[in-house]
């Protein structure tokens, strides 16, 4: 899909610009032509982003703290689009039950800064899968799971499902302001994102042998997700939420690889699943019918040239 716009005169913005997600956006906006304005969180390292850009003029780097409302106005200035994914702040790196407060006052201000620039055109805004699956009839649905649907806020808080309860509050909390302001929004409900970091602690992996079950325990590879948002920016008809992801584990082999990927990481000694979550059954069948789609972003995608 060529651009319907040129992009060496698009200035866009990158926050949070430290993370996995965020510095590979920066990388390939700035491939492609685009003015960047990556904003750090105040305790990012400044240095991560030396010599990535070739041209000085066309990367700028902010000091923003996503509950510090100036500052966010301060990054934006000047762009045409943002986009968004929320990082834990430093000193609150775990989801617990009081995340969501914390991640829904950060969307509320960043739709908001994005409400009163005026240049602002579109805003892409990194939700997660965890904001769609989780919910009391998933078993008994007839149709797949996709970006119509939405988690129970009251089911994920029952099992302590704390990714699911953040993610789903701070995106419907984006969602209404973006509806009130005017915002041009669209969000990217990702899978799990395939580090070589990731880790049996993380978040989304609470709950992960109901997800297989019920066959939505997806993931995503970091170049397809960087593909995805700059897609949903880029294409003028993009609408709405689109699930992202590449990769489902529904097979016993798929299950037993990912569990060796995460137990050999450092500090794993602490599974994510030994706590209070759904029921599970045995993870040992060999194939789990696929119950999730991802064709309304397969379907925008598919003249995309990365």
């Amino acid at each position: 899909m060529a651009p319907s716009f040129d992009t060496n005169t698009q200035t866009v913005c990158v926050m949070d610009a430290s993370g996995h997600l965020g510095f590979t956006l920066v990388q390939r906006l700035l491939q492609r032509g685009y003015t960047v304005h990556a904003s750090l969180q105040k305790y990012g390292d400044e240095d991560l982003l030396n010599g990535i850009s070739e041209d000085s003029n066309k990367l700028k780097v902010f000091r923003s703290d996503p509950f510090d409302y100036h500052s966010i106005i301060e990054a934006l200035r000047g762009c045409s689009g943002l986009f968004y994914t929320f990082e834990p702040p430093h000193d609150q790196p775990n989801y617990d039950e009081y995340m969501a407060d914390v991640e829904v006052r950060a969307a509320h201000n960043v739709l908001e800064a994005c409400a009163q620039t005026e240049t602002m055109d579109k805003v892409v805004f990194t939700s997660s899968a965890t904001a769609v699956v989780w919910r009391e009839d998933r078993k008994t649905m007839e149709l797949d799971l996709d970006e119509r649907h939405w988690s129970d806020v009251n089911f994920c808080r029952k099992f302590k499902l704390w990714h699911g309860v953040s993610k789903t509050m701070a995106e419907k909390s984006a969602w209404a302001l973006a509806m009130d302001r005017g915002v041009n929004m669209v969000s990217i409900n990702a899978g799990l994102l395939m580090t070589h970091d990731l880790t049996i602690q993380h978040p989304y992996l609470r709950g992960a042998a109901e997800m297989y079950e019920d066959g939505v325990f997806v993931t995503v590879d970091l170049p397809f997700l960087v593909d995805a948002h700059i897609c949903v920016y880029e294409e003028v008809s993009s609408y709405g939420r689109y699930l992202c992801f590449n990769h489902i584990i529904n097979t016993q082999d798929d299950a037993v690889q990912l569990a060796q990927k995460l137990t050999s990481s450092a500090g794993s000694s602490s599974s994510s699943s030994s706590s209070p979550s759904p029921q599970s059954g045995d993870l040992g069948k060999g194939f789990i019918e696929q119950k999730i789609s991802n064709k309304k972003l397969n379907k925008l995608m598919v003249n995309f040239e990365a």
